[in-house]
């Protein structure tokens, strides 16, 4: 390509005094040259101050019409459709290159290199004002970043005021954005920002580009595996997307996030940094109302807005969001299955599985919903019961052996119990829970009479209880385990005023012989 003579330098240096022999030495230019652009612009009859705020290919053309110009002998396809075709998933240049040279091949007309369609594609690009679509696909990735700027709130009743942090979040295709304030950037607030942004956009994108918080990534090392943390993971699991963080102290892995952190802490903050807020949910309705604002501005180097891209050609291809939000849970490791099957959690009892008995598991605690989960695998989940109640159940049948409802303890089972033991056990329960005003007060002091059948066999505690009945008007646990302590149900007999109410005491007889 033959390079065209820099005709407007030529003027502005010819209108400051210099003779053509000084431009073409100052310049490096040939005479010939610099005589030709003088000459043409005598012919034309135009000066430096009637070019001055013309560009150079403009000036070049009005002294030279028609020089340089040469028809493509090649067959040019349609750059409007390139430029739309790239916007797809999975589309590059050197696909569309190759359709383009099947099409020329058919029809039996030239076609340019690899190369030349790249840059002409380029010029394309240029000349429209439009943005390339080479690195940033549509509905292909999200950027997240926390703003370094903060914002307040104050309490309009204490006056108290709280520092807000600016969770942001872009489209690079579209630069649609999202602005959410968090009151702090623990884990928790970190994630609920990812979820409100989703409801947001309305979609999701097979990948997540974040910094390196440690709200999110472990272990970020320049070779080998990422290492990111198991909440920020299971939430973009449930949006079908991948955590790529980018590269430590690399700002432009993730420009279009970087952009809008700019932009939302220059505009967003500046805009409104007279106004109070009394509470967060007020400063979220303002950046709401700023964020449809900020995202239909007109681009200044190309048709449309942020919202009219992103409503015509990168909505449609956003994977559709799962049917419930993702919860935010807390995490309990660490905790042991009882033998009942059920695992206690403040204060409350949930089942699991009873193969999972004496097993250790991990409790997941959300919003509404209690989970049990053993390594990757999760067992059951459970409606979370109020946590202001204690000693409540929530068993699933499918968790017991048999499939058989769980039921507490009362004192119809323990009765059931004691009557298996023998009579005298039956009489002792019986006279327990006639002491009590109410029954649920016998339950335990019953079951502790009756789980030293455990220890002690069924048929001592039958003759302790037996022999407890013989002097104590109301046995009691205090009274029978002695009883069994001592082996006095093995002898069959208790001396006479050795048990009162108060208890099995020993005699004067006995002391008395300690001396001996």
């Amino acid at each position: 390509m033959v390079r065209k003579i820099q005709a407007k330098l030529v003027l502005r240096l010819h209108g400051r005094g210099l003779s053509g022999r000084a431009i073409a030495r100052s310049q490096g230019m040939s005479r010939r040259s610099v005589a030709d652009v003088l000459d043409a612009a005598k012919a034309v009859g135009i000066g430096w101050d009637d070019v001055a705020n013309r560009p150079d290919d403009e000036v070049y053309a009005l002294l030279f019409p028609g020089r340089g110009e040469r028809e493509s002998v090649y067959e040019h396809p349609d750059w409007g459709k390139v430029h739309r075709e790239l916007a797809r998933v999975g589309v590059t240049l050197r696909i569309l290159h190759g359709e383009y040279v099947d099409e020329c091949r058919q029809s039996g007309r030239p076609h340019m290199g690899y190369d030349r369609f790249c840059k002409l594609y380029a010029a394309y690009v240029a000349r429209l004002g439009v943005t390339s679509r080479v690195e940033h696909k549509a509905g292909r990735t999200i950027e997240v970043d926390w703003a370094g700027k903060t914002m307040r709130i104050a309490d309009p009743v204490t006056g108290d005021s709280s520092t807000v942090y600016l969770f942001v979040a872009v489209l690079p295709f579209s630069r649609y954005a999202f602005v959410e304030p968090i009151l702090d950037m623990g884990q928790n607030s970190w994630l609920r920002a990812h979820v409100a942004m989703y409801e947001w956009f309305g979609g999701s994108t097979p990948r997540l580009v974040c910094d390196n918080p440690k709200t999110g990534v472990i272990k970020h090392p320049r070779e080998g595996e990422i290492v990111l943390n198991d909440a920020y993971r299971g939430m973009a699991e449930h949006y079908s997307a991948a955590v790529l963080p980018g590269r430590v102290r690399k700002p432009k892995d993730k420009p279009s996030a970087e952009n809008t952190v700019w932009h939302a802490t220059m505009a967003l903050v500046g805009a409104m940094r007279d106004r109070e807020f009394g509470s967060l949910d007020e400063l979220r309705a303002a950046i709401r109302a700023w964020l449809a604002e900020y995202n239909s501005r007109a681009f200044q180097k190309r048709d449309g807005s942020r919202s009219s891209v992103f409503e015509s050609e990168e909505k449609p291809l956003l994977i559709a969001l799962p049917p419930m939000p993702y919860e935010v849970a807390d995490w309990v490791y660490g905790r042991r299955v009882q033998a009942n099957s059920h695992v206690a959690y403040a204060r409350n009892w949930y089942s699991v599985p009873y193969a999972y008995i004496g097993s250790t598991v991990d409790l997941r605690i959300g919003a509404s919903m209690f989970e049990v989960w053993h390594g990757n695998t999760r067992l059951c989940s459970h409606r979370l019961l109020p946590t202001t109640a204690s000693n409540q159940w929530s068993t699933n049948e499918s968790d017991l052996p048999g499939k058989a409802v769980w039921r507490p303890w009362d004192r119809k089972r323990c009765e059931q119990w004691a009557r298996r033991i023998g009579p005298g056990c039956a009489a002792v329960i019986g006279r327990l829970f006639a002491m009590e005003r109410l029954d649920e007060q016998g339950v335990e002091p019953a079951l502790a009479i009756l789980r030293l059948s455990k220890r002690y066999s069924a048929q001592r505690l039958e003759n302790a209880c037996s022999l407890s009945l013989r002097s104590i008007a109301s046995p009691r646990y205090s009274h029978i385990r002695p009883i069994l302590e001592s082996g006095q149900d093995a002898t069959g007999g208790i001396p006479d005023g050795a048990i009162d109410d108060a208890g099995w005491v020993r005699g004067g007889d006995y002391y008395a012989d300690m001396g001996r």
